[in-house]
């Protein structure tokens, strides 16, 4: 009884996913996975403890790359509104949501954040009463 199975360790299974694939796991479900695991092993057959070094191991992996994931997101915003902001009193060229092309003066930036997902975020450039997705400007004088 070393292995324990995700329904066994009482994280729920992601929907329309197969049952052995569990790379999509976050660090909580992983945790939960492992203590299970360790918790119901067999006493009279305990895992190795390379097994175990191994699994410490991919925890302190699986925490760094999300720690650089985050961080990495907030550079991005962090950059995207600085270069939004350096655009305000600029004259600009760029495509509006409608694939038009339009150009002007800068008068203010928006940040959209979608409602669903607060980590998605839209950086808008306002041309008068146009508003431009920072990603469609195609030109500054």
């Amino acid at each position: 009884m070393s292995r324990v199975n995700a329904f066994n360790a009482g994280v729920s299974a992601p929907a329309a996913r197969g049952t052995n694939d569990l790379k999509d796991l976050d660090l909580n479900q992983f945790l939960q996975l492992m203590i299970s695991e360790l918790t119901n092993q067999d006493p009279l057959n305990p895992m190795d403890n390379t097994q175990l070094v191994q699994q410490l191991g991919s925890i302190r992996e699986i925490a760094a790359t999300d720690k650089l994931s985050n961080a990495l997101s907030t550079l991005q915003a962090e950059q995207s509104l600085t270069t939004a902001s350096s655009l305000i009193g600029k004259q600009i060229t760029a495509l509006t949501t409608d694939n038009e092309n339009i150009s002007g003066k800068v008068d203010r930036i928006t940040v959209d954040v979608d409602e669903d997902n607060g980590d998605q975020r839209r950086y808008l450039v306002h041309v008068g009463d146009q508003q431009v997705e920072l990603k469609n400007v195609r030109e500054v004088q």
